[in-house]
C-alpha cells in the first residue's frame, strides 16, 4: 500500500509519500483552513501515486478526528471530511503521536515534543497511547508546557532550560514506567547532556509513524 503522509504543523505542512525520499514543504500559518491544506497538498503532490493518508494533527485527536480547532491555523478542521476531500481512505492522529510511532523501538517509550509547546505519547508493549500532559499543573502556577515549551525556553534561558527538562523527565519516567524516553521538537537540538535512558528523536520518524500506521 502506497501511504501520504501529511504533517501539519503552524509554520509548515510537511508530504512525503512512499517512494518518496524529500519532503515537499507547504507553508501554513493562520491562513491555513483544512479546505486550503487538501488543495495545496494535492496540488504538490499531483504527480504521486497514493492509495491512503496519514494526517498527524497539532492537536488532541479523538476516535480519529480532530477534537479541538488548532490555535495556530485556520478554523474548521473538526468537522471537516477528510475522506471525501482526499477520496482515499484516511487516518489522523496527534502529530507528536506519529512522531512517537516513528521513534518506537520496542517496550515501554515515552516520547516528549520540545517545541512551540511540549506534545507527549507513550507506546507499551506496541499500544500506542496519546496524551496531554502539556497543560497539567507543574511549579508555581504554570504548566509542564509553560517550563518546557517555547515560552519556558525563552524565559527561563538554556542552562535553566535544561535543568527542567531533566527534572520533569525523571518524573515522567517514574510516573510511566517508561523503559526510555524519546525527545523530539525543534528545541530538543538544545539539549546538551541527555537525562539518563533517553536520545534524540528525528523529525523524519513523523513520516515514518504515519506510514506505520497503516502495516
Amino acid at each position: 500500500m502506497r501511504i501520504l503522509v501529511i504533517d501539519v504543523g503552524g509554520t509548515n505542512v510537511k508530504v512525503l509519500a512512499s517512494g518518496k525520499r524529500t519532503p515537499i514543504k507547504i507553508p501554513s500559518g493562520p491562513h491555513m483552513t483544512p479546505a486550503l491544506m487538501v488543495k495545496e497538498v494535492l496540488a504538490a503532490t499531483a504527480h504521486w501515486d497514493f492509495d491512503a493518508v496519514s494526517i498527524g494533527y497539532p492537536g488532541p485527536v479523538s476516535k480519529g478526528r480532530p477534537a479541538l480547532e488548532p490555535w495556530n491555523l485556520g478554523k474548521g478542521w473538526v468537522r471537516f471530511d477528510f475522506k471525501k476531500a482526499f477520496g482515499k481512505p484516511v487516518k489522523i492522529i496527534n502529530d507528536a503521536a506519529m512522531q512517537a510511532l516513528g521513534s518506537y523501538d520496542g517496550g515501554t517509550m515515552l516520547f516528549l515534543g520540545l517545541g512551540t509547546g511540549l506534545g507527549s505519547a507513550l507506546i507499551a508493549d506496541g499500544k500506542l497511547i496519546p496524551l496531554e500532559l502539556a497543560h497539567l499543573p507543574y511549579a508555581h502556577g504554570e504548566t509542564y508546557e509553560e517550563y518546557l515549551g517555547e515560552a519556558g525556553f525563552r524565559e527561563l534561558g538554556k542552562r535553566d532550560w535544561r535543568r527542567e527538562v531533566k527534572r520533569v523527565a525523571g518524573l515522567f519516567m517514574a510516573a510511566f514506567r517508561a523503559d526510555y524516553i524519546v525527545f523530539g521538537g525543534g528545541n530538543s537540538k538544545h539539549l546538551k547532556d541527555l537525562p539518563p535512558s533517553s536520545r534524540l528523536g528525528s523529525n523524519a520518524n513523523a513520516f515514518k509513524g504515519g506510514f506505520r500506521l497503516w502495516s
